[in-house]
């Protein structure tokens, strides 16, 4: 089981989207805290050694620090602005 742990940013826009979108956008921070990964990709350029999540039309960065089972949400954001 993993820590979660938000930015600061991408707790202002995870606090910024409509109630369904946060319930979808939950569901799949669960998933990491349980350490589902599945689909999940690595980034390239200069988000490298980052991974993202899709939930729905929007996209969640995250790094996984795997010596503390940490992740850090970094941007939780439509996917057009995403990156």
């Amino acid at each position: 089981m993993y820590t979660v742990a938000f930015e600061k940013d991408a707790e202002k826009e995870f606090l910024k989207l409509d109630a369904q979108t946060q319930k979808i956008v939950a569901a799949k921070i669960i998933d990491l805290q349980n350490g589902n990964f599945s689909n999940d990709k690595h980034l390239k350029g200069n988000h490298k050694g980052k991974f993202r999540k899709r939930a729905g039309n929007y996209r969640i960065i995250y790094l996984k620090e795997n010596n503390l089972l940490v992740i850090t949400v970094i941007r939780v954001a439509h996917r057009k602005e995403a990156y």
